[in-house]
């Protein structure tokens, strides 16, 4: 199990949250994302961890991933 953190601008409120989570939860391995409005912190735990699909997941939900 690791966590790897991405960093996502765009996201401006609760719905925003949401749709990043719903996203990258889809993504095969993923067993958890936690989201920090704030900061843009977005933590995701899981096996074997995708980070292509993962960063494409972040993009599908509308946002970008910085760096």
């Amino acid at each position: 199990m690791s966590v790897t953190t991405y960093t996502v601008t765009g996201m401006t409120c609760g719905h925003c949250v949401s749709s990043v989570k719903e996203e990258v939860g889809e993504v095969a391995g993923v067993t958890a994302v936690e989201v920090d409005l704030e900061s843009g912190r977005v933590d995701v735990t899981g096996d074997s961890l995708d980070d292509a699909a993962i960063r494409a997941a972040i993009e599908e939900a509308g946002y970008a991933v910085a760096g």
